[in-house]
């Protein structure tokens, strides 16, 4: 009889737990992404917290400080981003509402000379694929597919301002009780005190591998293509940059996928000089950066295979949105760490 009434108060505990548990989701859903960004603000300028509050004895105090430094970094570079992106995409909005797109019918007609092409064509099907209509029509779609999903966000001014604000107030309380809260966790956390320094040691490791590396150089690499972009006269260098700071974070192709098709299109249209200089630089400074300042970030801590790293990407963007790039990769992280350790235990058990 006692085994059932357990069995029963367990049930109905477990029910309890699943609907409150459901019901704190729902509460807590519409601020999810800001809380996400929260997280990844706390973890980027958390060096500098520590910095800061190892001069200024007050958290509080060192909190309200990094946060404003945040601002500062943040609001200044975004607002201009985000303004110029604006203009940019009036612009490209424009020539594809006017169909203003003549340099396809160059490119297309110039394709079609080559001798890949005239024997490719013979093919069914693939004269339709190169026809200059789909290709027209295609980037009019995705065009306006672009302009209409950033349109939408954008105006938005006050609901954005609303979760920046958010933002600001959940990565202040994560700056100053950060230690505490994960002090907490640890306390839940069914390991060893060894085993818990090593996991934290691994997720700290992760971190810095997907957070700093990717974010860093995803940065740099969108502020030098959008530079050579402008530089050699390219229409919207601000969207292409932003394009390339988030490709960045996908493996294999990376900003290759940006510019490398521009430097083609500016060589199949005859520009030599500025196509095979954009080549040059996107080989030699875009993409160098990602082999030489990744490994002096990361170092020797654990890397993620780049196959996880890609999936990763693509399902956190899909399930978070551009959020995604980002909090893909570090939960996936810090499941690896997890299961790392759990691999761990169940070595010394049966080794014990």
């Amino acid at each position: 009889m006692p085994v059932r009434k357990d069995r029963f108060y367990l049930a109905v505990v477990l029910f309890l737990l699943g609907v409150l548990g459901y019901l704190t989701y729902v509460i807590m859903s519409p601020f999810l992404i800001a809380i996400a960004w929260s997280i990844v603000l706390s973890i980027v300028f958390y060096p500098v917290y520590a910095f800061v509050a190892r001069h200024v004895k007050v958290k509080a105090v060192a909190s309200v400080l990094t946060v404003i430094l945040v601002i500062i970094i943040i609001v200044g570079p975004f607002s201009y981003v985000t303004i110029s992106l604006i203009n940019e995409l009036q612009v490209v909005g424009a020539k594809i509402s006017e169909n203003r797109l003549g340099s396809v019918n160059e490119i297309v007609q110039k394709l079609e000379s080559w001798p890949f092409f005239e024997k490719m064509q013979s093919y069914p099907g693939f004269q339709d694929l190169l026809s200059e209509d789909v290709i027209v029509e295609n980037i009019r779609k995705a065009g306006k597919a672009l302009i209409e999903n950033f349109s939408v966000r954008i105006t938005n001014i006050l609901g954005a301002m609303i979760d920046f604000i958010i933002v600001l107030f959940t990565t202040f309380f994560l700056l100053k009780d950060g230690p505490g809260l994960l002090s907490k966790a640890k306390d839940y956390m069914p390991f060893s005190t060894a085993q818990k320094e090593k996991l934290a040691e691994q997720i700290k490791d992760m971190i810095v591998s997907t957070v700093y590396g990717g974010v860093i150089v995803a940065i740099l690499q969108g502020l030098l293509g959008g530079i050579a972009y402008s530089v050699i006269g390219i229409e919207a260098p601000v969207m292409w940059g932003i394009a390339m700071s988030i490709m960045s974070f996908v493996p294999l192709v990376g900003t290759f996928a940006i510019w490398g098709p521009t430097a083609v299109y500016l060589v199949i249209t005859g520009d030599y000089v500025h196509g095979i200089g954009l080549f040059l630089f996107g080989i030699f400074v875009i993409s160098m950066i990602d082999n030489i300042l990744k490994p002096l970030i990361i170092g020797s801590r654990t890397k993620m295979p780049t196959i996880i790293i890609l999936f990763s990407v693509l399902g956190g963007i899909k399930f978070f949105g551009m959020i995604g790039l980002i909090m893909g990769p570090l939960i996936t992280a810090v499941f690896i760490s997890v299961i790392e350790i759990f691999r761990s235990v169940e070595s010394g058990a049966v080794v014990s």
